[in-house]
């Protein structure tokens, strides 16, 4: 009876050992951070978004008051400068990041918020 609960503590043991770094891993590989978008409409909005969900990407919002878009993300799939490239290939600055100008310019008129060249939506 003796053998058969240390064997028993033994194989509940390893599996803890096991499982449970694991588990924790699994959790911590996943960051949700903030940072400045530049943008000025509705139609801003949802291309800083498309852009943002790159592979890895599980979620992205851009609030058009604050400029700012909150992204959470698997860390061993992505990164923050991943994420930031490209959307700054799409013509929004981002986290100090300058859009260069041949893709700025590419934007509509409404979403070129680096002059106020036209109405936001």
């Amino acid at each position: 009876m003796k053998n058969i609960m240390l064997t028993a503590s033994l194989i509940l043991a390893t599996l803890a050992f096991f499982v449970f770094p694991s588990q924790a891993q699994s959790k911590s590989k996943n960051q949700t951070i903030s940072f400045q978008v530049s943008g000025d409409c509705e139609h801003c909005k949802e291309r800083i978004e498309e852009a943002a969900y790159i592979k890895g990407v599980k979620r992205a919002v851009w609030d058009k008051a604050t400029k700012t878009l909150t992204v959470t993300f698997n860390s061993q799939k992505t990164s923050k400068d991943k994420i930031v490239n490209s959307i700054v290939n799409a013509g929004h600055d981002a986290d100090r990041v300058k859009a260069s100008d041949d893709v700025y310019d590419k934007l509509p008129a409404c979403c070129q918020y680096r002059e106020a060249t036209g109405p936001a939506h």
